[in-house]
């Protein structure tokens, strides 16, 4: 499994499966997950819940995907706002 580490940060991104029934948008994008999600995740094959709020279980390269635009916005505010404490 490849995940990509944000500086600074214990948010990474990722792009998984929606295991729900949404519009299917979400698939098309690297979402920001903890990375200590991402690991239990890769363990125990839980689903994990980015900052946007898509739930998924990982299994996709997030260097193939942009990144998604909400998750994004979220992480940046919570950077601005000292972030680490923030969640």
């Amino acid at each position: 499994m490849s995940t990509k580490i944000l500086p600074e940060s214990d948010t990474e991104r990722d792009t998984r499966p929606d295991l729900s029934h949404g519009d299917g948008d979400h698939e098309r994008f690297a979402h920001y997950v903890k990375k200590q999600k991402i690991t239990e995740s890769a363990v125990t094959g839980s689903p994990v819940i980015a900052l946007c709020g898509k739930v998924w279980v990982p299994n996709r390269d997030p260097k193939k995907y942009p990144v998604c635009p909400e998750c994004k916005e979220i992480y940046e505010t919570m950077k601005a706002g000292g972030g680490k404490g923030d969640e």
